[in-house]
């Protein structure tokens, strides 16, 4: 095959050392090679980025092999390398020929041919952003599982607060249960702590709370609710401090993204933590929802089409987007609610979910690259674009079979 590169590198990355192979012209023709090993070190990273350098390697690629990618690119990305992670899936070794060295032979070798396409890494600032966000993201699904086990607690002692009041952990449910720890048990003074709208529950909510509470369960529950503000605090402190690191610049974006209907604020910052503010890196929207995962697969054989099953992409994303065509879906006179109404009629409510995400992809693509904020194209859109006379004759055509003679008539 013909050499793309003519000096290029390969790293096999694992937890403890990483195996590098350097591919060059020899000096009587053809090609050579030469494989060496360093520890995962910072300090042996170093001399692996010295000997790259001296070596006068352009290109070096290596693989997302779990976290452990991350300082070997830290490391080389600021040496003028022109750097690709490359998806191990797309680059599976020969079976029966699996060792670090082989490996990073072959990923050598489709490097110099130009075999290999990178993965879309974000710059050190987005970087950053993407760890507040996923780590804010997991405290949330941690802070959900422990409001669970509080209604887990309270159901084992027979209080039925989650019977009568919307939320376990509102205002007057957590009242009562701080109440429930501290000793108290007549349900007629419990019920006293409800506020607002639960007030009009009383006979009801008395009977909830009359159950068999015990110190077990208060021992049990002031530990969940001592987590639950441990966990409240550090997402208040992540939301700072993502507010900081967002605001020098994407703020701008930040306010444009929010004109799509179903992105909030905190959707907003995901995508822009996921996908980044230059768009550049991705040809055209198409290819961002590809990497997403959010748009059918291709998957077809002599002449027949298989299942079109969308691909796995950044779970992380798909989360937010899904997250926020749920609430898009439940806007009024907007072309997303119209489009997953529509669709969830043919193909069902969960595959109409994807497809409206695909398309707050689409529209989040094209706000960032030009600047502009989100453009409706109405709820009308699918019937306005149909043509009005065979829309006409198709709804008579329903009407005659049930029975109906129908005459039309143009308004005025």
């Amino acid at each position: 095959m013909q050499v793309i590169h003519e000096r290029c590198a390969a790293l096999d990355i694992g937890k403890s050392v990483v195996v590098a192979c350097v591919r060059r012209p020899h000096a009587g023709g053809g090609r050579e090679q030469e494989v060496r090993t360093f520890q995962a070190y910072l300090d042996a990273l170093e001399a692996l980025r010295d000997w790259l350098t001296a070596e006068q390697v352009t290109h070096v690629a290596m693989e997302a092999t779990g976290s452990y990618w991350r300082p070997v690119w830290y490391v080389l990305e600021d040496a003028g390398f022109e750097l690709e992670l490359v998806n191990a899936r797309h680059v599976k070794q020969l079976p029966g020929r699996k060792t670090d060295v082989k490996d990073a032979v072959w990923l050598a070798e489709l490097l110099e041919c130009g075999l290999l396409a990178g993965s879309f890494v974000p710059p050190p600032v987005i970087r950053e952003l993407r760890d507040l966000t996923r780590y804010r993201k997991r405290l949330i699904q941690d802070r959900t599982r422990e409001t669970q086990r509080v209604d887990k607690v309270l159901q084992d002692a027979a209080i039925k607060l989650g019977s009568v009041a919307s939320e376990t952990l509102g205002v007057s449910s957590r009242a009562m249960i701080e109440a429930l720890i501290a000793g108290e048990r007549d349900p007629a003074v419990l019920a006293e702590l409800a506020k607002g709208r639960l007030r009009t529950k009383m006979p009801d909510l008395v009977r909830a709370l009359h159950g068999r509470f015990g110190e077990h369960h208060a021992m049990l529950l002031r530990l969940h609710l001592d987590h639950i503000d441990h966990l409240d605090a550090a997402i208040a402190a992540l939301d700072e401090r993502v507010e900081q690191v967002i605001d020098p610049f994407a703020t701008p974006i930040l306010e444009l993204l929010v004109t799509i209907p179903g992105v909030g604020r905190r959707v907003a910052e995901v995508i822009i933590a996921e996908i980044g503010v230059d768009m550049a890196v991705f040809p055209s929207d198409a290819h961002l929802a590809s990497w997403a995962g959010v748009c059918p697969g291709n998957h077809s054989s002599a002449g027949k089409h298989y299942s079109g099953r969308r691909t796995r992409g950044d779970v992380w994303l798909l989360d937010a987007l899904t997250q926020a065509a749920w609430a898009a879906a439940r806007v009024k006179d907007d072309y997303l609610s119209a489009q997953f109404w529509r669709l969830a009629r043919r193909i069902g409510k969960k595959k109409a979910v994807i497809a409206v995400a695909h398309s707050i992809l689409v529209a989040a693509y094209h706000v960032i690259a030009t600047g502009q904020p989100y453009h409706n194209l109405g709820a009308d859109y699918f019937t306005t674009r149909i043509d009005p006379e065979r829309r006409a004759r198709h709804l008579t055509r329903q009407l005659a079979d049930l029975g109906y003679h129908v005459t039309l008539t143009k308004a005025a």
